[in-house]
Protein backbone atom coordinates (compact mmCIF):
# COMPACT_ATOMS: atom_id res chain seq x y z
CA UNK A 1 0.00 0.00 0.00
CA UNK A 2 1.47 3.53 -0.93
CA UNK A 3 0.53 6.38 0.60
CA UNK A 4 1.85 10.33 1.08
CA UNK A 5 3.13 10.27 4.41
CA UNK A 6 3.37 14.26 4.27
CA UNK A 7 -0.54 14.04 3.67
CA UNK A 8 -1.39 10.93 5.69
CA UNK A 9 0.51 10.74 8.65
CA UNK A 10 0.02 14.55 9.68
CA UNK A 11 -1.73 13.82 12.89
CA UNK A 12 0.49 10.65 13.69
CA UNK A 13 1.33 7.61 11.14
CA UNK A 14 -1.26 5.85 10.15
CA UNK A 15 0.46 2.25 9.24
CA UNK A 16 2.10 1.56 12.52
CA UNK A 17 4.42 -0.84 12.57
CA UNK A 18 3.81 -1.46 8.71
CA UNK A 19 5.54 1.82 8.35
CA UNK A 20 8.39 1.88 6.00
CA UNK A 21 10.21 5.27 7.76
CA UNK A 22 10.47 3.55 11.25
CA UNK A 23 14.59 3.48 10.77
CA UNK A 24 14.22 6.90 10.72
CA UNK A 25 11.43 7.25 13.51
CA UNK A 26 14.54 5.77 16.07
CA UNK A 27 17.32 7.68 14.04
CA UNK A 28 15.38 11.14 14.70
CA UNK A 29 14.37 10.73 18.26
CA UNK A 30 18.16 9.55 19.19
CA UNK A 31 19.08 13.02 17.63
CA UNK A 32 16.69 14.93 19.34
CA UNK A 33 17.55 13.25 22.78
CA UNK A 34 21.35 13.60 21.86
CA UNK A 35 21.62 16.83 20.72
CA UNK A 36 21.27 20.18 23.31
CA UNK A 37 18.34 22.28 22.82
CA UNK A 38 20.49 25.79 21.97
CA UNK A 39 21.28 23.75 19.11
CA UNK A 40 18.23 22.84 17.92
CA UNK A 41 17.32 26.08 18.22
CA UNK A 42 20.15 27.32 16.32
CA UNK A 43 19.67 24.64 13.75
CA UNK A 44 15.60 25.73 13.33
CA UNK A 45 16.77 30.05 13.46
CA UNK A 46 19.71 29.01 10.51
CA UNK A 47 16.44 27.34 8.39
CA UNK A 48 14.30 30.01 8.75
CA UNK A 49 16.97 32.41 7.97
CA UNK A 50 18.23 30.39 4.29
CA UNK A 51 14.80 30.37 3.59
CA UNK A 52 14.08 33.87 3.27
CA UNK A 53 17.04 34.31 1.49
CA UNK A 54 16.31 31.83 -0.93
CA UNK A 55 12.80 33.86 -0.87
CA UNK A 56 14.02 37.63 -1.16
CA UNK A 57 16.59 36.55 -3.69
CA UNK A 58 13.78 34.39 -6.09
CA UNK A 59 11.93 36.49 -8.92
CA UNK A 60 8.83 37.44 -8.18
CA UNK A 61 6.27 35.19 -9.06
CA UNK A 62 2.55 36.88 -11.08
CA UNK A 63 -0.81 35.30 -9.89
CA UNK A 64 -3.10 36.09 -12.69
CA UNK A 65 -6.85 35.48 -11.84
CA UNK A 66 -8.35 32.95 -14.34
CA UNK A 67 -11.02 34.85 -16.27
Amino acid sequence: MDINCAEMCQNGCVLGDQCPNLEYKEQTSQFISDTPLDKLLEMADEAVRKKARERASAPPQWILPED
